[in-house]
Order: structure tokens, then C-alpha cells, then sequence
């Protein structure tokens, strides 16, 4: 399955922050790309270096134009889905998202345009009541992926975290 994440706007100040979660957790939660729109091109540095350090082939991609990104991946057969409190809940959808082949994942910030409901395929609420954003993808890029992209390696990984019951072990495969 390739997954992709589309972030749509972004509120001055507080958002550079959780713009840069909702990519870190697109990246580390199995999706392949974010494409972000009105955002601070800085996190694209943010991430390379994440992407560096902990291995990966993540893209950011800053888009100009967010409508065409939407008929665009349409019309390349990917399935639009927006994360809205105001969907139908996960529980009834997840089946149908694991079957699905290329998926492009819509992250509002603020006031999502009516279109993007519109042109969903698929508008997904993770519970009913107000949350974030970010808590919101990890979990529906989780219930569709069912934890298997917690088990991949990076070969190009210059660390590794090693589990541990208690403590602190990162491996450097840099030196």
C-alpha cells in the first residue's frame, strides 16, 4: 500500500510546530510522502535531517496549488481520505482502507473548504470528540498498516534505538 499525506493550511505560529509532528508522524507511522501546502518550507530541512540521522526515504513536498494535488492523485487511482471529527468513525472503515492501494491521506489545520469533503472518498472521524490532528493520523495510519511499520529497518539509518526494559540504547552506525 503507498500512503500519502496532503497538510492543508496552516495557522501562523502554533502550526509550525504541529506541522512538523504531523509530518514526523507520517513519516514514522508508514506513510511515504507529505506534500504540505501554506507551510513553513523549514521543515522540509527539519525532516532531511530526521530522515538522515534515523534513516529513511521520507519526501516533503511543498505544494503551491492543494486542488491539484487532489485531482491530480484522483486521477492517478488514489483514494482520498480526510481525517474530520465530523466523518464516519474508523471502526466502520478501516476494513476497506487495508484493501485499498494508493492512498492519499488529508490533514486539515484549520476550516477545511467544503470541496475537500466533497472530493473525499472516504471522510473518516478517529472518536467524536475535538482532538488533535496529529493524534488523529497516528491512529488511523496505524489501524491500517496494523503496527507492521513499526518492525521495518532503515539500512541508510546512522542511529538505531535498541528496545530495552529500562534505559536508553541507541546504537551509532555512523562511526
Amino acid at each position: 500500500m503507498k500512503i500519502e499525506v496532503l497538510r492543508i493550511g496552516q495557522r501562523l505560529v502554533r502550526d509550525d510546530r504541529v506541522t512538523t509532528h504531523v509530518a514526523l508522524v507520517s513519516r514514522a507511522f508508514g506513510a511515504s510522502k507529505i506534500l504540505m501546502y501554506d507551510a513553513n518550507p523549514e521543515i522540509k530541512d527539519t525532516v532531511a535531517k530526521i530522515n538522515k540521522m534515523w534513516g529513511s526515504d521520507f519526501q516533503v513536498e511543498i505544494i503551491e496549488e492543494w486542488r491539484k494535488v487532489l485531482k491530480a492523485k484522483k486521477s492517478d487511482s488514489y483514494k482520498i481520505v480526510h481525517l474530520t471529527m465530523y466523518g464516519e468513525n474508523i471502526n466502520s472503515v478501516e476494513a476497506k482502507l487495508r484493501k485499498e492501494d494508493k492512498i492519499l491521506i488529508v490533514v486539515g489545520a484549520e476550516k477545511v473548504p467544503r470541496e475537500v469533503y466533497d472530493m473525499a472518498d472516504y471522510n473518516i472521524a478517529i472518536g467524536s470528540q475535538p482532538h488533535s490532528e496529529i493524534a488523529a493520523l497516528a491512529v488511523l495510519l496505524d489501524r491500517m498498516l496494523e503496527g507492521r511499520q513499526f518492525q521495518k529497518k532503515h539500512a541508510n539509518a546512522q542511529r538505531e534505538i535498541i528496545p530495552s526494559k529500562r534505559g536508553k540504547t541507541v546504537m551509532d552506525k555512523s562511526v
